[in-house]
């Protein structure tokens, strides 16, 4: 009997150890998994970022499509006169037809969603596991925009070249020298383009791209800055006028600032400028880039850097400030349904 009492006295007390022992083992499985998905790189926070700027950015850019048509057209037709962005638009819909203010729209679209997904994706993973839940500061905001922007660069410039090249095709251009192309689509695109002009082709206008992450760099710096000026401190969801009115301020900045690069770009990812033979590809994209700056100054003097700039302002700030407005309301709606408002005032 003495025996029989130890044993059931004992056992009780290994059952609790043992429920112990698993529970203590399932607290550490959850919690490791809970770290995963909370971890500031992989999370779910990131990735309504990234729906939301994507989701936005499409909607804004389908909204002004026809003013983006105007602005490449000044851009990369060099005898078109520069005229007002209506007056613009009316000349291409009289010669070239109704829709044709909306070629290459779907091959723009799917190259904004990508490059934007990345962009916002990136800029809101590397900035949380920067900061670590403390306030950002404006230099912060710049180093983590531009490590995002480089990393959208050399991920996205490929479908930014094929998309150029579809937008224009068709065009009735001023410049006899430009070359008609004859794509079907998107694939056919990269098909034509690596057989006839290599794989490197894809990746045309990279080093001034790398140079104009500066763009959404500013951009973003400026935005979070006077979102943090408006809040003053106290954590509130800002107005949908207030949203607006700062997108477009950043954006206006951002693109004033950058414009002569992004003429630049868009010569060099159309393809018709064909760039000396150096063995050093830096060389010959510093050279290729000096040469394209000087023979525009030379042509139509210092205000030839910002032909098209008219254009390009009233589409970019429009465009950027509808899409800032559309991604902070997602955004709010999505967080708010995944008990997370508290979370999304703050940041």
């Amino acid at each position: 009997m003495p025996q029989f009492s130890r044993k059931t006295s004992t056992s009780p007390l290994r059952g609790s150890e043992a429920s112990k022992t698993d529970s203590s083992r399932w607290k550490h499985k959850t919690s490791i998994i809970s770290f995963k998905m909370s971890s500031p790189v992989f999370s779910y926070e990131s990735l309504v970022h990234a729906v939301s700027g994507a989701v936005g950015s499409v909607t804004a850019m389908t909204v002004f499509f026809p003013l983006d048509t105007a602005r490449l057209r000044l851009q990369v037709d060099e005898n078109r006169k520069a005229k007002s962005t209506p007056a613009i638009l009316a000349e291409i819909v009289r010669e070239e037809g109704l829709l044709s203010p909306y070629r290459g729209w779907f091959p723009v679209i799917c190259s904004l969603c990508c490059s934007n997904f990345v962009y916002f994706y990136f800029f809101h993973s590397l900035k949380a596991s920067w900061l670590k839940g403390k306030q950002s500061a404006p230099s912060t905001d710049l180093i983590v925009g531009i490590a995002a922007g480089v990393v959208n660069v050399l991920v996205t410039t490929p479908l930014w070249v094929v998309n150029t090249r579809l937008k224009l095709q068709g065009s009735k251009f001023r410049n006899a020298d430009i070359r008609p192309t004859n794509y079907s689509g998107i694939l056919d695109a990269f098909v034509q383009i690596i057989r006839d002009e290599g794989v490197g082709a894809l990746w045309n206008g990279t080093f001034p791209s790398l140079l104009l992450v500066l763009n959404p760099a500013i951009q973003f710096m400026i935005y979070e800055g006077l979102k943090r000026q408006l809040r003053r401190g106290v954590p509130r969801e800002l107005s949908s006028v207030e949203v607006f009115i700062i997108g477009a301020v950043a954006k206006a900045v951002a693109t004033t600032v950058t414009y002569p690069l992004q003429t630049i770009q868009s010569i060099l990812r159309f393809g018709q400028f064909n760039d000396s033979a150096d063995r050093s590809k830096l060389l010959s994209s510093l050279r290729t880039i000096k040469y394209l700056l000087v023979n525009r100054v030379r042509k139509y003097g210092m205000l030839g850097l910002f032909k098209g700039l008219e254009a390009k302002l009233l589409q970019t700030v429009l465009t950027a400030a509808l899409m800032f407005l559309l991604y902070e309301k997602i955004a709010s709606c999505t967080f708010r349904v995944m008990g997370l408002s508290n979370h999304y005032k703050k940041r």
